[in-house]
């Protein structure tokens, strides 16, 4: 074992790797602490009401904001790493493909935002929010650092962004700033970003992003062809995770979105725990698929069990004690909060299982499926949010997102052949309690 560690220390490729993906890790638990340290104190600085409105306005820009990313981010990463001596023409088409894209994603905002209920004041908090897709565009730095394993770079950069951002939101904070302010550290953080990553970039390549500047005509068309499918999953995806705070605040007020909001913001924190472990975890699944089918669906069935203990293992705790967790951080401001944090919470359950799936439907080439299974999550999830808002309130958008999770990570497997093996291990995983007993279901 020592001499295998020792081994794959020596291992320049292996080693180039980790770091960066340790890089990458660090940043993710940093920007976990200090964000909930500091979210929750905007949280109940603002309130309901005024938290639910900020929380709307990023919700209603996020709906149209993956128009301006253009599906590109993997895209051009990849031709980055297989025409490394096409650098200037990738990053300078893609940045002025993003520039398009963001200016497209203003306009339809500007169209979208007649067809709501808002006043002026909530819409200018609309486009203050928006204007950051701008800066965005920058954003092509990070897909350079991606292709040559640099992350660390890109770690530095959203570090230091987020540590600024969060002091200037401290201050505001202190200095009683309304929502608005709020509003404008949005951009001020993109604006960080830009900057730093065009510092890092500089410092390496001892030459300005700008003065590169080359649009291609021709590979704006062909990464366009290959991204297209990819603005769409995007598109869906993000009405899936954000149409809910819009309904609410549609049907019933920004009061209602605030105590939701909170809710989710707690619910969704874990999110970011099957990623991680799906992504270290599926290359020896992978590989366990060059030995055997068995020993491969065998791996993949400890991936679902993992999942779904981890996700009952916060699941649990929360329902008995969600009022006093609610209560204990955001204040008894948030009291309706603590019932949907209670239903919310066992959507995890869900999520952790799509997000361990959607790994097997790319490592057998099926991704068309996991588009269809998130649009039919999306379609579920309007449609119960239109009827169960009007009748239950923000415990019937709760509802709503735990059905749609549901049956989108999980039915949805039933009813088609190619995906009904998967149906069988995430039941397996599900039903734990009986298998330990020694009832399994499906071949593996």
């Amino acid at each position: 074992m020592i001499n295998k560690i020792k081994e794959l220390k020596n291992h320049q490729g292996f080693m180039k790797y980790f770091k960066n993906t340790s890089w990458l890790f660090a940043e993710k638990i940093l920007r976990m602490v200090v964000g909930l340290f500091v979210g929750i104190w905007v949280v109940r600085y603002l309130g309901p009401e005024q938290f639910g409105l900020f929380s709307y306005a990023q919700s209603f820009v996020g709906l149209f904001s993956v128009v301006a990313a253009l599906g590109l981010n993997g895209i051009v990463v990849r031709e980055l790493v297989k025409f490394p001596e096409k650098e200037q023409e990738l990053l300078g088409t893609a940045f002025m493909l993003k520039v398009f894209g963001a200016m497209i994603t203003l306009c339809i905002l500007a169209i979208a935002v007649n067809f709501t209920s808002n006043d002026n004041y909530t819409n200018i908090l609309i486009f203050i929010i928006a204007s950051a897709v701008i800066f965005q565009s920058f954003n092509i730095i990070d897909f350079y650092f991606q292709a040559k394993v640099m992350s660390k770079y890109v770690v530095f950069t959203n570090s230091f962004s987020l540590l600024l951002s969060s002091l200037v939101k401290i201050v505001l904070i202190l200095n009683y700033a309304s929502v608005m302010a709020f509003a404008w550290v949005v951009v001020f953080d993109s604006l960080v970003l830009s900057i730093g990553y065009l510092y890092w970039y500089f410092k390496i390549k001892k030459e300005f992003l700008l003065s590169q500047i080359t649009f291609d005509f021709e590979l704006a068309k062909s990464l366009l062809k290959d991204s297209w499918p990819l603005i769409l999953s995007a598109m869906v995806i993000a009405i899936y995770m954000k149409i809910d705070q819009v309904m609410i605040k549609e049907m019933l007020g920004s009061q209602e979105v605030g105590q939701y909001a909170a809710a989710v913001r707690l619910s969704e924190a874990w999110y970011f725990i099957p990623m991680v472990i799906s992504s270290s975890l599926f290359p020896a699944i992978i590989n366990a698929k060059k030995i055997s089918e068995k020993l491969y669906y065998e791996r993949l069935q400890k991936l679902y069990d993992l999942m779904v203990w981890m996700a009952i293992a916060v699941a649990v705790p929360v329902t008995f004690l969600g009022h006093w967790i609610v209560d204990l951080l955001y204040g008894s401001q948030y009291s309706e909060a603590g019932s949907v944090l209670m239903i919310h919470i066992w959507a995890g359950v869900f999520v952790f299982l799509g997000v361990a799936s959607s790994k097997w439907f790319v490592a057998e080439n099926l991704q068309k499926y996991s588009f269809y299974r998130t649009f039919c999550g999306a379609i579920i999830n309007i449609l119960l949010n239109f009827i169960l808002i009007p009748k239950y309130g923000i415990i019937g958008a709760a509802i709503a997102t735990l059905v749609a999770q549901l049956i989108a990570s999980y039915i949805f497997n039933l009813f088609n052949q190619k995906l009904f093996i998967t149906f069988q291990l995430q039941t397996n995983a599900i039903l734990w309690l009986f298998r330990n007993l020694g009832v399994k279901l499906g071949k593996y």
